[in-house]
């Protein structure tokens, strides 16, 4: 934490280093022992709900709040309608500014031109466990900066900047992703973002990467080289409609507890050559359009797939129209129950590679 620990008795009292408040009026004020108790258990400055009352109370100033608060957001706005989608549970902790305003701004998550609002901040509290959909369909913001972002269990980021449309610039460089389970859709529809640097993420814990990146068509490169993909079951999607990417590096993914990779790369089109032969698909039932639409691929390798319980390969190829060389060693379909169109658009040179 940021914050040290605030229980340490002094001549002068218990102090916040980070602010000066002198804890010796809450200890000594019966109405708040009890928060008094509960900041010295968890030696740190733990605020509960912000309001004036309280912050009278404590002497605290709003710029003290902040520093306190767990999660800062800076958002720059290139037009008008819907920028904020909030969870309703947990409403009353997101404080929002606007504009350069000191003065928090409390049910109002709708904005228009004649208002003048280019610029907005929001601090969230610590109760928060959930981002899901925080900025979903906000197709008025152009940049989002995480400030600050020293929070540790947040589980769900799903949706998080689903069909951000406008996004240009995203900082997530502060980003702490250290409990995340679910990350599908997170990036999904973000069709004007051109990077996205993702080294700081930990994937450690995440279990559902599906249509993570779908539709991220300005994106021509992307590097996962530190993403740990050992829980994840669902990959679905996770590529799909990736329409700039021409390099894409994979060769660190554990793909051992996968069950679903249907349409991974679906629309990947501008891919030429895509080295798979690290994936270890025993426990995949999916492979449904996996490769469907990948008009550039000439290169594949799946030397390493093991197809044994894959139950449905429709439109596997679909219109793979470049590719001439496949590695593959068995090709084994026994238990394939959906399997329409898999060669639909393809050379005669590849059926007659996969079918030897």
């Amino acid at each position: 934490m940021e914050y040290e620990n605030i229980s340490k008795n002094n001549n002068k009292g218990i102090i916040s280093n980070k602010s000066g408040v002198n804890f010796d009026k809450i200890k000594s004020n019966c109405i708040l022992s009890k928060i008094y108790n509960n900041l010295s258990k968890k030696y740190k400055l733990m605020m509960i709900k912000y309001n004036k009352r309280l912050q009278n109370r404590l002497n605290i100033s709003i710029k003290d709040y902040i520093k306190f608060c767990v999660i800062e957001i800076e958002i720059i706005l290139c037009g008008s309608g819907k920028f904020f989608n909030i969870n309703e549970n947990y409403k009353s902790y997101y404080h929002i500014y606007f504009n350069e305003s000191k003065e928090e701004t409390k049910n109002k998550y709708f904005i228009f031109v004649s208002e003048g609002v280019t610029k907005i901040r929001i601090i969230i509290d610590y109760q928060v466990n959930s981002l899901k959909g925080l900025f979903s369909e906000c197709e008025c913001i152009e940049s989002i900066n995480f400030k600050k972002f020293s929070k540790d269990n947040i589980i769900d980021m799903s949706y998080m900047f689903f069909e951000c449309s406008s996004l240009k610039e995203l900082n997530l460089s502060k980003f702490n992703t250290k409990n995340v389970t679910n990350m599908s859709r997170m990036f999904s529809g973000c069709s004007s973002l051109k990077e996205l640097g993702l080294s700081n993420f930990n994937t450690n814990k995440v279990t559902n990467m599906s249509g993570m990146f779908r539709g991220c068509s300005a994106l021509k490169e992307l590097d996962l080289s530190n993403f740990n993909t050992n829980n994840v079951t669902n990959m679905s999607c996770m590529f799909s409609r990736c329409s700039s990417l021409k390099k894409l590096n994979l060769s660190n993914f554990n793909t051992n507890k996968v069950t679903n990779m249907s349409g991974i790369f679906r629309g990947c089109s501008a891919l030429k050559e895509l080295d798979l032969s690290n994936f270890n698909t025993n426990n995949v039932t999916n492979m449904s359009c996996m490769f469907s639409r990948c008009s550039s691929l000439k290169k594949l390798n799946l030397s390493n797939f093991n197809t044994n319980n894959i139950t449905d390969i429709s439109l596997m190829f679909y219109k793979c129209i470049s590719l001439k060389e496949i590695k593959i060693n068995n090709f084994i379909c026994n238990n394939v129950t959906k399997f329409n169109g898999i060669f639909e658009g393809c050379s005669e040179d590849l059926k007659k590679i996969i079918k030897s």
